[in-house]
């Protein structure tokens, strides 16, 4: 093997390692990312039932004033 190849030899392998350390970089980021997402999605699945109750409550509410409003309007034009 000549100097010249050994050369372009060493070099490939320079580019390699440092495409290695990007490649690990970005998976060590991505790890993190991934793990706070999970702990976002774990909040969103604990907070669920508290917003679904919330959500009960209001079409209840919305439920009341209608039949109000219906009650309202049958006892002046019916009755």
């Amino acid at each position: 093997m000549s100097f010249k190849q050994a050369k372009e030899l060493v070099e490939r392998m320079e580019f390699s390692e440092i495409a290695l350390r990007k490649a690990a970089d970005n998976l060590e980021k991505s790890t993190q990312n991934f793990g706070i997402t999970l702990k976002h999605q774990e909040d969103i699945i604990n907070k669920l039932p508290y917003a679904d109750k919330k959500l009960s409550y209001m079409v209840i509410a919305v439920a009341v004033n209608i039949g109000l409003i219906v009650g309202l309007i049958i006892g002046k034009y019916i009755l």
